[in-house]
């Protein structure tokens, strides 16, 4: 290949760059939204009810039940694992916009690959033991007696799936930045190594 021929690839390869470039950070904001979003609704996820549980005499005795999410174990990683993951979101577009004069032979590209695939790891794990909680708290489980509450907390468990649902967004373009990253580096390793050529 000539010399223009090389300029010509080089340049092209530039401007394809410069457009995932664009594309990497808008995406990030979007799983930055979802995870906070998550947090955020199961963090404020509570609701409270004053069931009568007997009459003595005239005067009713009543009982009242709080449902928090700090009640269950899955859900508090559930705020945790979507918290970290919207600070990983924070500290990864902050390093979208510093040059890459930081960048000592790719590592910077290959830390934040591994970044990324720890965070949809967690975020993913968390939120399907989270979706586990949710079922057996809608439909309980006859076998372990254990009884279903979301007749009694509806607005509780209708709020704990809008925050599984923002999560899966999350995960879902925390996994496309990923994969466009992974490709993004391919292309580079091929241009080097044409230019070597």
């Amino acid at each position: 290949m000539g010399e223009e021929g090389q300029v010509k690839v080089l340049k092209d390869s530039i401007e394809r760059r410069s457009r995932v470039m664009m594309v990497v950070p808008l995406l990030r904001v979007v799983a930055l939204f979802a995870t906070a979003t998550a947090t955020i609704v199961m963090a404020l996820n509570k609701e409270a009810h004053t069931f009568v549980v007997a009459t003595v005499g005239n005067t009713p005795v009543k009982l009242t039940l709080t449902a928090k999410f700090q009640h269950n174990p899955a859900n508090v990683m559930f705020v945790i694992a979507n918290g970290v993951a919207t600070l990983h979101s924070l500290l990864m577009l902050s390093l979208c916009f510093v040059s890459n004069k930081y960048d000592l032979k790719g590592l910077r590209s290959v830390t934040v690959a591994t970044l990324d695939m720890m965070m949809i790891a967690l975020v993913s794990g968390a939120t399907t033991a989270t979706v586990f909680m949710g079922e057996l708290a809608r439909h309980g489980n006859s076998h372990a007696r254990w009884n279903k509450i979301c007749n009694n907390f509806e607005r509780y468990c209708n709020q704990g799936s809008g925050a599984i649902a923002a999560s899966y967004i999350g995960i879902l373009f925390l996994m496309i930045v990923f994969v466009v990253n992974i490709f993004r580096r391919e292309q580079l390793n091929t241009i080097r190594n044409s230019m070597c050529a």
